[in-house]
C-alpha cells in the first residue's frame, strides 16, 4: 500500500465535473483547483520492480566490511557528544526551542568539512552549483508534494499579516531547485542536468518517540542535495547515477552500510521509486512544474538524492571514536578537515578507560 490521503473517487467526480462547466462560468476557476489539490493527495505510479517487495526492503548491495569494535562498548552519538562537549541540545528556549541543537567546536568544523568535501566531489561530476532561496510560495512546495494546510504540515509558514500570503521556510533544497526549473523549456540535448545545492532545511517535525531524541527529527539542519532533470528514457540511468554517486562518496567516508531499494509503502506521495536515499519523481512534479524538453512532446522527470545530512555525521563521529587513525575518511577529507578535529574525535577512545 502507498501513503497518501487523497481520494480517487472524489478527484474522478470533481473531474467529470470540470468538464462540464464552461470555462466563463464562475465555478471553473475553483473547480480546477480543487482538482490539483486533491491530485496532490494522490500518491505516484510505483515502480514494477518495488511491487514485488510486499513490505520489505531489497538489499541491493553491501558496502565495505563492517567493523569489528572489540571490546569497546557502542556509545551512541548524544553520548559522545556530550563526553567531548560537542554538542548542545537543552537549555534551548532563549534561542531556538525544542528539537534543535548547537553543534560545537570540533563537531561544528567536521560539518564544515563535510559539506565543503561534499560539493568538491558533486563539483568534479559536473553538477551545477546553485545558491538557493529559503522562502517560497505555496505553489512551489505543493508541487513538490509538500501539503502545507493541514493540521500534521511539516512547513513553517511565515505571518501573511506582515510578510503576504502564501510564503513559507523550504523544507529541502529540492523544492527550491523545482522552482528553478519551473515553466522553463530545455532543448532535448541538454539533457540531463544536474544540480547540487547546501541549504537549511526547515521542518515542523513532532515527535515523542526516544529514538529520535538528539538530532532526529530536528526543526532545523544543513543537507547537501543532489537534484536532476532528464528526459523520460533516461531516467533509470540517472537514478542509478545517484546512487553510484552516493556510494562513492560514503563509501570513501568508510562506513560499512547496505544499499537498499525500498518497499511501496515506505515511499512519500511523490515518489516512483526509492533506491534509499535517492527518489524518483517520475512525472509527480511535472504536472504542477511545467518544465518540458524542446523539440519534443515528452515531459521531463526529477530526482533527487542526498549527499551530506544529520546521519552522515552521526555515522561518522562514532566511527572516528572507535578507530581513530585507523578510519580511512581522513584520507578523502584531510584537505578541509583541521588535524585538530581528529585528535578531539579520537581521545574519546582515552576518556572512555
Amino acid at each position: 500500500m502507498r501513503k497518501g490521503i487523497g481520494n480517487i473517487h472524489e478527484v474522478v467526480q470533481i473531474y467529470n465535473t470540470l468538464l462540464k462547466t464552461p470555462k466563463t462560468d464562475a465555478s471553473y476557476e475553483d473547480l480546477k483547483s480543487s482538482l490539483y489539490r486533491n491530485l496532490l493527495k494522490l500518491p505516484n505510479k510505483t515502480h514494477p520492480a518495488v511491487q514485488q517487495y510486499q513490505d520489505k526492503p531489497y538489499v541491493v548491495k553491501t558496502l565495505n566490511v563492517k567493523k569489528d569494535f572489540g571490546s569497546h562498548k557502542p556509545i551512541e552519538f548524544s553520548e559522545i557528544t556530550r563526553l567531548l562537549n560537542l554538542m548542545r541540545t537543552d537549555q534551548l528556549g532563549n534561542t531556538c526551542g525544542h528539537k534543535s541543537y548547537f553543534f560545537m567546536g570540533g563537531l561544528a568544523e567536521l560539518e564544515e568539512a563535510l559539506i565543503k568535501y561534499t560539493v568538491s566531489s558533486l563539483l568534479k561530476k559536473n553538477f551545477k552549483f546553485v545558491s538557493v532561496p529559503d522562502i517560497l510560495p505555496r505553489n512551489i512546495l505543493e508541487s513538490c508534494g509538500m501539503t502545507v494546510n493541514s493540521d500534521r504540515t511539516q512547513i513553517y509558514s511565515l505571518d501573511p499579516n506582515h510578510h503576504g500570503p502564501d510564503l513559507f521556510l523550504s523544507g529541502t533544497a529540492e523544492m527550491s531547485l523545482a522552482g528553478l526549473i519551473a515553466n522553463t523549456i530545455y532543448k532535448y540535448t541538454d539533457l540531463p542536468l544536474k544540480f547540487a545545492a547546501v541549504s537549511r532545511c526547515y521542518r515542523a517535525e513532532t515527535s515523542n518517540l526516544i529514538e529520535e531524541r538528539g538530532i532526529y527529527r530536528v526543526h532545523q539542519f544543513t543537507k547537501v542535495e543532489m537534484f536532476s532533470v532528464s528526459a523520460p528514457e533516461q531516467s533509470d540511468d540517472m537514478l542509478e547515477y545517484l546512487r553510484e554517486t552516493q556510494e562513492e562518496l560514503f563509501s570513501n567516508l568508510g562506513f560499512h552500510m547496505q544499499v537498499l531499494d525500498m518497499p511501496p509503502h515506505e515511499l512519500g506521495a511523490p515518489a516512483y521509486r526509492w533506491v534509499k536515499s535517492m527518489f524518483h519523481l517520475m512525472h509527480f512534479c511535472h504536472m504542477f512544474i511545467h518544465m518540458d524538453m524542446k523539440f519534443t512532446k515528452k515531459n521531463s522527470q526529477k530526482l533527487n538524492g542526498i549527499a551530506v545530512n544529520l546521519e552522515v555525521y552521526i555515522a561518522l563521529l562514532n566511527v572516528a571514536c572507535y578507530h581513530g587513525d585507523a578510519i580511512p575518511s581522513p584520507i578523502v577529507i584531510k584537505e578541509v578537515l583541521a588535524q585538530e578535529i581528529m585528535k578531539i574525535l579520537c581521545g574519546n577512545r582515552q576518556q572512555q578507560h
